[in-house]
């Protein structure tokens, strides 16, 4: 495991941050979007203002984030999102590192963000997240395809649905080419040179072998 000091500018990082004990912190459809807008927005470098006050503009004047990503700088993003998982008790993501600590930076911005709203909206006080997130560098692009895989067989092997196309809170159906193109958010079809029938393959393929391994809990990153 990789501390945050060897992250490095241009490499592709597994990222994962558990909630503590296992709690669940997304109880709901509302709390995933909001998790959804909250690294959407804080994947920029220079961000106008805390999420939350972004939000209430956005309602007084109309405005949202597909203007506000289209019109930003993206040279100037810390990071860009290959995948993501949210699942009920943690997040993953698949992240290439963009500029000297920027993975660092982008997850502090998204966990406190959403820890604040979560316990402003449940009433609660104190810590959400399990200490620091945890990263492995992806070394090769024949691992990024596996990781990708692993990132969105998430659901599957939680038994939270049969198939990855039926969990809406991951970016499988981007890779299906069957998200909103106005909410794009995640940079792979320069990396990840397959049509989307055979990811498709290639992701189901695996979802019995990953969820035997679901079962050994030391070869996974949890």
């Amino acid at each position: 495991m990789r501390r945050d000091v060897d992250l490095i500018d241009g490499c592709y990082y597994h990222i994962f941050n558990k909630s503590i004990e296992g709690f669940k912190i997304f109880l709901g459809q509302n709390e995933y979007l909001r998790m959804f807008n909250t690294f959407r927005y804080y994947q920029m470098e220079d961000t106008p203002m805390p999420l939350s006050q972004f939000l209430a503009l956005k309602e007084v004047h109309g405005q949202g984030f597909d203007e506000l990503l289209l019109a930003r700088n993206t040279a100037k993003d810390l990071v860009h999102i290959v995948a993501y998982c949210i699942m009920p008790t943690h997040i993953h993501f698949i992240l290439k590192q963009l500029r000297k600590n920027g993975v660092s930076e982008f997850m502090r911005l998204v966990l406190n963000s959403y820890a604040r709203y979560f316990n402003v909206k449940h009433k609660r006080k104190g810590p959400l997240w399990q200490n620091r997130f945890k990263n492995v560098l992806v070394g090769s692009d024949e691992q990024l395809y596996h990781f990708t895989r692993y990132v969105h067989l998430n659901p599957v092997t939680a038994n939270l649905v049969s198939k990855p196309e039926q969990w809406m809170f991951s970016s499988y159906l981007e890779y299906m080419n069957r998200g909103s193109k106005n909410q794009k958010v995640c940079y792979f079809e320069d990396i990840l040179d397959i049509r989307p029938s055979e990811y498709k393959r290639f992701v189901e393929d695996q979802v019995n072998y990953q969820k035997e391994l679901a079962l050994i809990k030391h070869l996974m990153l949890e």
